[in-house]
Formats: structure tokens, sequence, C-alpha cells
């Protein structure tokens, strides 16, 4: 049998295209390139930028297809690939969220892109508050769901404990169609009948590649808690000695209020 998420792939492509952004692969350095889908060059035109990074369990078109359709007609939308997911590949050791920020920030430079909105889900939200801390000139500010400033070993402890999985990997790096289920079941507040053979799929397609540097990518994730400081954010401070902070509030929901929905 095809693969189904195989055969919705293209399909997909064509119908992001429609919207208005188009995939583009952007060499960092030698050995590092982050694949992007980007505004196409006619709709970019005094468009606020906004950038969406994924979670763990998808690549980054995946996961904000919905948010794309919503958004591309009024934003310029950039969705990357976090390393080691969908295209975006590496062939350095290093595997921090800094990295991944750097990564990132490095990409959108190249695509001239000066300030924008983030928008980060579960993993992307830890990179994209590392973003904001070490590029707080790009990013001017953020929405996060599902996430935290970083995964400390006490969230790691009490995370694990409500999930009922020992490990982050155990429960992120699916091996088997039942661990695809657990996944899922978790991670969706009511998980509509999927059946079997699209589990079997989503895990050939999704979770058969990068095991190694994904499992490297968990681990150096995990702080310990006297070496976590909460950053102090410049963006904050910005906004409140130029009376604009209440504004830029509500422009955010509006654009938390379109991911909600989707």
């Amino acid at each position: 049998m095809v693969n189904t998420l195989s055969l919705y792939k293209p399909l997909l492509q064509g119908l992001m295209k429609l919207a208005g952004v188009t995939p583009r692969a952007v060499e960092i350095e030698p050995g590092t390139v982050i694949r992007f889908w980007v505004p196409s060059e006619t709709t970019t035109t005094n468009k606020p930028a906004v950038v969406f990074l994924h979670g763990f369990g998808l690549d980054g078109i995946l996961t904000w297809q919905f948010q794309v359709l919503a958004l591309a007609k009024k934003y310029a939308v950039y969705v990357p690939d976090l390393l080691f997911f969908g295209d975006s590949i590496t062939d350095k050791t290093e595997r921090s969220p800094a990295f991944q920020a750097e990564c990132m920030a490095k990409g959108l430079r190249k695509l001239r892109v000066e300030k924008c909105t983030l928008v980060g889900l579960s993993y992307g939200g830890i990179v994209g508050f590392k973003m904001a801390e070490m590029f707080p000139n790009l990013v001017d500010s953020m929405v996060i769901t599902c996430s935290v400033m970083a995964l400390t070993e006490s969230i790691t402890c009490a995370g694990l404990q409500r999930i009922g999985f020992s490990s982050w990997a155990d429960y992120l790096i699916p091996e088997t169609v039942e661990d695809v289920k657990k996944l899922l079941d978790v991670a969706f507040y009511k998980l509509p009948w999927i059946p079997d053979f699209v589990y079997r799929h989503i895990l050939e397609a999704l979770y058969f590649d990068h095991k190694k540097e994904r499992h490297e990518l968990l681990e150096a994730l995990i702080v310990k808690d006297k070496d976590f400081t909460v950053p102090s954010f410049t963006q904050a401070t910005r906004r409140q000695s130029n009376g604009a902070l209440h504004r830029e509030g509500r422009s955010l929901g509006g654009i938390g209020a379109t991911l909600c929905l989707q």
C-alpha cells in the first residue's frame, strides 16, 4: 500500500504554493542547510513577517499548514524545518536549542527578514525563546504555546510522570505503531479514530529518519535547575519605553486566536 502521508505531501505543497508560499533551501554555512517555506516574491510587499517554529512531532509545513492558509494574505509567512526535521540538515555536532536558534536567525537574515513576530509550538517554543534572547532586534514579539523557556530537570520529572513515560525519547521518538498511538493520544485533547495503517504510515514517513540526531537533540534540551535563570528580554523594555505594549498585545492576541481556532 502506498504511504498516505507521502501521497498527501505533494498535494499540500501545491496548496501552499497557491496560498503564496514556496519552498527554499538556505545554506547557513557549508554543511548546514535549512529548508524554509517563504513568501512568493510577489506577496511580500509591506507585510509584517511571521515566523512559525514547529514542535518535535512534525515538520514545519505539516504543523502549520492551516495557519499559513489563514495568514498568508496579510502577513509574510516563513515556516522553517528545524534541524533534523523535514529537509533541514547539518554536519555539525552541536544539538542545543541555542544552535537551532542561531541557524534560524541566520537563515532569516539571508532571507532579508529584519524583524518578525515569532510563533512557537512545544520544542519550537523553546527554540523561539532562545531566539528572542539571542537576537532581540530580529524577534520583535512572540506567541508561544505548549512550551517552556527551558526544559529543566524538575519540569522533565514532573512532565514525564504526568504522561507516564520514562524519558522524552520514549514519548517523542516512537518505534512502533503502538508508540505512535500513545504519542498522539497524549498530544490531542480528543483524538479521532484513525485506522491502524495510517499510524503505520505516520511512523514510516516521519520517525524513521535521523533517530540518532533526534535523541541527541532531546538530550541537549534538559538543563539543571541551578543552571537556569529567566532571561531578560529587551523587547518588553523597548515597548514599555515607547508606550506600545498594550497595542502590541492586542496585535499578538489576534494571531494567537487564529492559531487556537485552527
